[in-house]
C-alpha cells in the first residue's frame, strides 16, 4: 500500500471570514421593514467604539441622498443615488431571495478612539462581520 508517485494531498485553500451576529441581523432587519424607525446604539469595533442610532439600510438610503441633494456640483446627484444603483444591480444579478444583512448603518454616530479622542459622524455604514460587540443604548 504504498502512494503513487507523483499524487499530492488536497491543498484547497478554505475562505473564511467572521460570521456576524444572527441577532444583531435580525434587529436590523426589523428595522429596514419600517424607515422612520431607529435604536441608539454602542457597538464594539476594531478602531474604537461607535455609538449612533441604528437605522435600516432604506433610511440610510434616504438620508444619504438627502445630505448629497445640499451639495453644489453635478457630481452630487449622480453620488446622491449611487446607493439605490448598487441595490438596483444587486437585485437584477440576484435570484430573488431575501438575505440577512451584511452591513449596518448608523446615524449621528460618534467613533471614540480611547484617549485619542472621537469623531462625529452623521452618516456611517459599516461591516456587521466587523462588529465584535453591542448594546442598546449609547454612553453616559
Amino acid at each position: 500500500m504504498s502512494e503513487s508517485v507523483g499524487t499530492r494531498p488536497d491543498t484547497t485553500a478554505v475562505m473564511t471570514e467572521p460570521v456576524p451576529d444572527l441577532q444583531l441581523q435580525l434587529l436590523i432587519q426589523l428595522l429596514d421593514r419600517e424607515q422612520r424607525s431607529s435604536l441608539p446604539i454602542t457597538l464594539a469595533l476594531p478602531a474604537g467604539v461607535l455609538h449612533g442610532d441604528v437605522i435600516g439600510h432604506e433610511a440610510w438610503k434616504a438620508d444619504w441622498a438627502r445630505s448629497l441633494r445640499q451639495v453644489e456640483g453635478e457630481g452630487a446627484n449622480l453620488i446622491a443615488e449611487f446607493p439605490e444603483t448598487v441595490d438596483q444591480g444587486i437585485r437584477e444579478l440576484g435570484d430573488g431571495t431575501a438575505q440577512l444583512p451584511r452591513w449596518i448603518h448608523l446615524r449621528d454616530a460618534t467613533l471614540v478612539f480611547g484617549a485619542a479622542g472621537s469623531l462625529r459622524l452623521p452618516l456611517w455604514r459599516g461591516r456587521l462581520a466587523d462588529v465584535s460587540g453591542w448594546a442598546l443604548g449609547r454612553p453616559q
